[in-house]
């Protein structure tokens, strides 16, 4: 018998990158499809339910895995940072085709993938439908990040607290809204609110369960599109052309006025939102974003998933 061949496939960062990473580790299957596919990376519980992935370890787990799987093998290495590609920081190019780019493999709008396996789905359904008393789910993620950081809002990337507050009065009476959100940040009213530590799979059978859904720059969004379900998706400081996906609602924060940022190097704004970038003055902070057009988009949201908007 032919020893086996392999791939590994190393990701780092949050649990959003990794859901996003499931669509390189697809095309790289897809490039190499006599090779088993290893992926080490700092979330493993979304992966051990993908079809295409052969071994999962998390990073810093990994006994006897030089001798097992590198030391005298037939072994490619996608190990390299796509954040720091051209394409990535010039913002011409989604992060999932820069990242193919950089390994010189064919991207063809591959989007990533996750399976909740029907003992997970039936656990997770069990748990929240009799809390839904009947309604369909809309599902809102106002605040995202590190779950044990203690900011309660991160201006970059995290929905206004108005806002989510008025998308909720209008929804309540059709809906179960559900909040998804940090400890540290304050909860929405006349919402179902989740800011306890949910596992990875609780968190994405959540995602598939939900009717409607108004996300944010963070995990949610990238398991929306993992399982095909458009959403409307709000973006303040970070870029939805390079962290985004066609297929939802991007709506996009008002105009930043110009302002220097001298502590920036390769990107402009930081992730954690650094109070000495924020770009706005008081009076913007009223209409930072259009709640009419908001609303109006969650409405076009299909509960069909398959129909997308409209």
């Amino acid at each position: 018998m032919a020893e086996k061949k392999y791939c590994i496939f190393q990701i780092s960062g949050g649990l959003g990158k990794h859901v996003a990473a499931t669509a390189v580790a697809e095309v790289i299957k897809k490039a190499h499809p006599d090779r088993e596919l290893i992926c080490v990376v700092a979330w493993p519980e979304l992966w051990t339910n993908l079809p295409f992935v052969y071994r999962v370890f998390p990073l810093g787990n990994t006994q006897y895995f030089y001798e097992e799987y590198v030391e005298g093998k037939d072994s490619l290495i996608f190990g390299q940072e796509p954040y720091f590609t051209t394409t990535h920081i010039n913002k011409t190019h989604p992060l999932v085709e820069s990242w193919c780019k950089m390994y010189g493999l064919t991207y063809a709008g591959e989007l990533p993938t996750l399976r909740v396996n029907p003992e997970q789905r039936k656990t997770i359904r069990n748990f929240y439908e009799p809390k839904l008393e009947g309604k369909p789910l809309l599902l809102i993620h106002t605040n995202g990040g590190l779950f044990t950081n203690e900011r309660p809002y991160c201006w970059s990337r995290d929905m206004p607290f108005d806002v989510a507050q008025k998308v909720v009065k209008h929804f309540k009476k059709t809906h179960t809204v559900m909040q998804i959100t940090k400890p540290s940040s304050p909860h929405l009213d006349d919402a179902f609110v989740r800011n306890e530590p949910l596992s990875n799979t609780e968190l994405a059978g959540i995602v598939e369960m939900s009717s409607k859904r108004l996300l944010i720059d963070s995990s949610l969004q990238h398991m929306a599109a993992a399982f095909r379900l458009p959403s409307t998706v709000l973006w303040n400081a970070t870029s939805s052309v390079i962290f985004g996906h066609k297929m939802h609602d991007n709506i996009q924060a008002k105009e930043k006025p110009k302002k220097p940022l001298p502590g920036s190097y390769l990107f402009d704004y930081q992730f954690d939102a650094n109070e000495n970038e924020f770009p706005y003055e008081e009076d913007d902070l009223k209409d930072l974003y259009n709640v009419d057009q908001i609303i109006d988009s969650v409405e076009k949201q299909s509960n069909t998933p398959s129909k997308g908007f409209g």
